[in-house]
């Protein structure tokens, strides 16, 4: 029977899924601290820009625990595919803060920073979400269940202080443009969750050599994914409460080095 476990397990078993499966994650998070480091060097708010230089920080770790992930298993990276780069696609939908913008050193204002919070508290909804049922099924993995458990908090941590970031803008009266920016964000994020995770999947097929029911099982599972978020889900992710965990960026130093 196929389950999230045993589909989690059988692509950590696989070599050559394995390398995919981190590769793409070490991408993706490299990425997100690249950009996370360049908006904080731009940031004039200087109680804001510790949080996003953290936010950075703790995605280039992230970058690093999947690396070293592979290494342990004596595996090099290899490259990723252009249809399953999560955080490239969004950004040639005009999703998130462009890097020919994050390039140059004008500093950032009011609503470039709304931009990069709702890009971030959309996108970490994803990343806590997946990150979370990671820790459920493979949290008590001997090899990888450490490292799932520390990134499942640290995606957590993101998702609350762009929730308590995006409040306090909308207490200055950004409202409005927040509420507007988040739904736009949000609709596109989860037709490119979907795209994206059509085309890991495809690929996680073609190495595991999984028979043509299971891939359409897979297939309809994600069109369903889609559906249900398309007409409701989407909700989740544009909501704004204040976190349980307040300041949950504000009291680790940065590592330097």
């Amino acid at each position: 029977m196929l389950t999230v476990r045993t589909l989690f397990r059988s692509i950590h078993d696989s070599d050559e899924a394995y390398r995919l499966f981190c590769s793409i994650a070490a991408q993706d998070e490299n990425q997100g601290g690249w950009e996370n480091e360049r908006i904080a060097a731009l940031v004039k708010d200087q109680e804001l820009a510790p949080k996003i230089a953290r936010h950075g920080a703790d995605e280039r770790k992230h970058g690093r625990i999947f690396a070293q992930l592979l290494r342990r298993r004596g595996l090099e990276p290899v490259p990723v595919p252009p249809d399953t780069d999560y955080c490239m696609l969004l950004e040639r939908q005009g999703i998130g803060l462009l890097h020919e913008r994050l390039r140059s050193d004008r500093p950032l204002d009011d609503r470039d920073v709304i931009t990069y919070l709702v890009h971030s508290r959309v996108t970490e909804q994803r990343a806590a979400e997946e990150m979370r049922l990671l820790a459920r099924v493979l949290g008590d993995h001997p090899e990888i269940g450490r490292a799932v458990r520390l990134i499942s908090a640290d995606e957590a941590n993101h998702l609350a202080y762009c929730q308590e970031e995006l409040l306090r803008f909308a207490d200055q009266g950004h409202s409005r443009a927040i509420r507007a920016l988040l739904r736009q964000t949000a609709r596109v994020e989860i037709r490119t969750h979907r795209d994206v995770g059509l085309a890991v999947m495809r690929r996680m097929g073609d190495i595991l050599g999984w028979p043509r029911p299971q891939r359409a099982a897979l297939a309809a599972g994600l069109h369903l994914l889609y559906l249900y978020e398309a007409a409701h889900g989407w909700r989740r992710m544009v909501r704004l409460r204040l976190p349980a965990k307040r300041n949950a960026m504000g009291v680790r130093p940065v590592p330097v080095g």
